[in-house]
């Protein structure tokens, strides 16, 4: 079998992934390893991609974690401490 070489941008676009996130994942450990493929470019192995895209989990009702109810993301307010 002839294993495509992917470039970083166009692994960005098959994963849907951005650039920092992939660099950030391959220095945790997390994504699959570059190649070289020349003395100034890397690039990814199609198949470990797919074999790394396989091998995440399939979200199921069973697994999905519930948020509470009227629950509010982000940083709460500021208090406003006027000057008395």
């Amino acid at each position: 079998m002839n294993d495509r070489i992917v470039r970083p941008a166009e692994a960005a676009t098959i994963t849907g992934l951005s650039l920092p996130t992939i660099w950030r994942r391959e220095q945790a450990g997390t994504f699959p390893t570059k190649v070289r493929i020349g003395q100034n470019s890397v690039g990814y192995k199609m198949s470990s991609l797919q074999s790394w895209m396989d091998s995440l989990e399939i979200v199921t009702a069973e697994n999905v974690k519930q948020v509470a109810p009227g629950a509010k993301r982000g940083r709460p307010r500021k208090i406003y401490q006027g000057r008395g």
